[in-house]
């Protein structure tokens, strides 16, 4: 098993409204030659919690961390001009993240939740200020 430190959640980076499923980026994922889906979890605007790859399996989401991380992806992130970050996360994605990351919480209790771009990265991602939203599931 793999010793999990941080749950990292991302946006697909498409605009909202977006209708992409796990099965759209694990699709362009293998395009890209990797080995599936990179992130853990896919959240659709529906609010269904969409298993990429198992947790078991180290992710393709975040270089340099996805050894000891859990990524999860829900869609959106940009504005309907296609180039604008945003949180576009739909009501029922917000629930669902809600849901997956108090489950993984009490399963990794002692594993930080951030967002992409907490790690360094020069990117919006995911568009939401991940640790402040989710301080109460903080170690």
């Amino acid at each position: 098993m793999r010793t999990i430190t941080l749950i990292v959640l991302h946006c697909s980076g498409n605009r909202e409204g977006s209708q992409l499923r796990c099965r759209d980026i694990d699709c362009y994922h293998r395009s890209l030659g990797w080995n599936g889906c990179g992130y853990h979890y896919v959240i659709p605007t529906d609010g269904a919690i969409e298993v990429g790859r198992a947790v078991e399996k180290v992710g393709a989401h975040c270089r340099h961390h996805n050894r000891h991380s859990i990524g999860v992806c829900y869609i959106g992130g940009l504005s309907a001009d296609g180039k604008t970050p945003k949180d576009t996360r739909t009501p029922a994605q917000r629930v669902a993240l809600r849901s997956l990351l108090e489950a993984l919480h009490r399963q990794y209790p002692h594993a930080l939740i951030v967002g992409h771009r907490d790690l360094g990265v020069p990117k919006a991602c995911p568009c939401l200020d991940v640790l402040a939203e989710y301080a109460d599931l903080q170690p």
